[in-house]
């Protein structure tokens, strides 16, 4: 031991390699509180096991640096303390952090990131979008269902009418509109772009992929193209992809844009199916070379459990001539995805408010995928946050995937103001989940 005091900040202890952060449940000290060796701080949960969070010294907390219930990085300090423990001073902190320790009367800096790349800031820049021109109404439909009413479809799913792409449309058209868009708005030129990635549940063909087919079509070569397909959580699961591409300073512009054919896919006879799907495209910009809308946090996920409740069995965006056995059409179990969906649009929305240090009163919007109108209301009734601050168009353009946020929020941008705070949530087969928090 030494007699000199000095500062430090303790981090929370990694309990397995592939872990990256835990929640911290309950603390059990605060601030100004001596402690000792061995002593236990807090009440750690992570995804894979739950521990106590022992003191590795004598001392004294200076400040807890975060909340109870806050999801925390294993890089990040959560609490300064004084200490006379010479031995902290050669302790080694989690991987990747970076902590300069001073002595009491100076001011402490700490530098939870490992490079410039992690300290950079990525934003999304120019939202594009292309809906098909024409508008297919509920009354339309009921042509093949004359048992029930317009009003009934309206109660049933939220949708009014949505858009469907014509017979010579194909995604890669659609998508190339959007793009184009995205890239104007952003201020860019195509070849600024340095990445395209396409999210899509009905390419233009098994391969080459649509995004090489835009890529063409942009008049671009020699960047890195490809098709991710993670059904309506793709836009999402794109950013996500997207912004980790930026970081590994793979490219500085990455293009990201989301397609959906599905009006040639959709059961007449399957009322699950036939009267909520719409095409359409969105678009963007994920960037860490200008400045734009930052992205905070971002989730992604996908549990095996709800394979059976979205699902298509033949590839494509039009019926194929012969399929044999295989279903060729979108299929839903309507009431297992109600009740998955309503909980995992509650749950990411909790759990982005709490990652982002944010209120429920902060957020400015909600921009949900547009799944469904009911899924929707029950959601926000979970979430904490008012359903009057969910953004709908669903009953303008119907369930569009991938694309549907992308749509909604190109219709709420004109109304953000800087400094904005806007929740993404998304649920799509497999079961796919994605949340992001944004800044405007």
């Amino acid at each position: 031991m030494s007699n000199e005091v000095f500062r430090t900040v303790l981090f929370l202890p990694s309990q397995a390699a592939a872990e990256t952060e835990a929640t911290i449940t309950k603390w059990l000290i605060k601030d100004g509180e001596s402690f000792k060796k061995g002593q236990m701080l807090a009440e750690i949960e992570s995804a894979k096991s739950t521990f106590e969070f022992e003191a590795p010294c004598d001392g004294t907390v200076v400040k807890v640096l975060f909340k109870e219930s806050s999801t925390v990085a294993f890089d990040q300090p959560v609490i300064e303390i004084e200490t006379s423990d010479i031995l902290m001073k050669q302790a080694i902190p989690s991987a990747g952090a970076k902590v300069e320790i001073e002595p009491v009367g100076d001011m402490v800096l700490v530098d939870t990131h490992t490079t410039d790349k992690v300290r950079k800031k990525v934003s999304i820049l120019g939202i594009g979008t292309y809906l098909p021109k024409r508008i297919v109404e509920n009354s339309e439909l009921l042509k093949e269902h004359s048992d029930i009413t317009e009003e009934y479809i309206f109660g049933v799913t939220g949708i009014k009418e949505r858009r469907w792409s014509d017979p010579g449309e194909k995604p890669s058209d659609m998508a190339y509109k959007a793009a184009a868009q995205a890239i104007e708005k952003s201020g860019l030129l195509p070849s600024d772009i340095g990445g395209i990635i396409v999210s899509t549940s009905t390419p233009d063909a098994a391969y080459p992929s649509t995004a090489c087919m835009l890529q063409k079509k942009l008049g671009i070569r020699g960047i890195p193209c490809f098709d991710l397909t993670a059904a309506c959580a793709g836009w999402l699961y794109g950013i996500t992809v997207a912004k980790g591409l930026v970081l590994a300073g793979i490219a500085d512009n990455i293009l990201v844009a989301s397609v959906e054919v599905q009006s040639r896919l959709i059961d007449k006879k399957d009322r699950d199916t036939y009267f909520i799907f719409g095409d359409g495209s969105g678009a963007t910009i994920v960037s860490g070379s200008k400045h734009g809308h930052v992205i905070l946090n971002e989730i992604i996920l996908a549990d095996s459990a709800g394979l059976h409740m979205a699902r298509r069995e033949v590839p494509g965006y039009e019926l194929p001539q012969n399929f044999g056995d295989a279903d060729p059409y979108i299929r839903l179990d309507g009431k297992a995805l109600f009740r998955f969906a309503t909980e995992s649009f509650s749950k990411m929305v909790k759990e982005l408010v709490i990652k982002s240090k944010w209120h429920a009163d902060d957020i400015r919007w909600v921009v949900p995928h547009q799944a469904n109108g009911r899924i929707l209301k029950a959601a926000a009734a979970k979430s904490g946050v008012p359903f009057e601050k969910f953004y709908l168009n669903i009953d303008r353009v119907g369930n569009t995937g991938s694309a549907s946020i992308p749509l909604a929020l190109s219709e709420v941008e004109r109304g953000l103001q800087k400094k904005d705070k806007v929740i993404f949530c998304t649920v799509g087969a497999g079961i796919t989940a994605a949340g992001m928090s944004i800044e405007w």
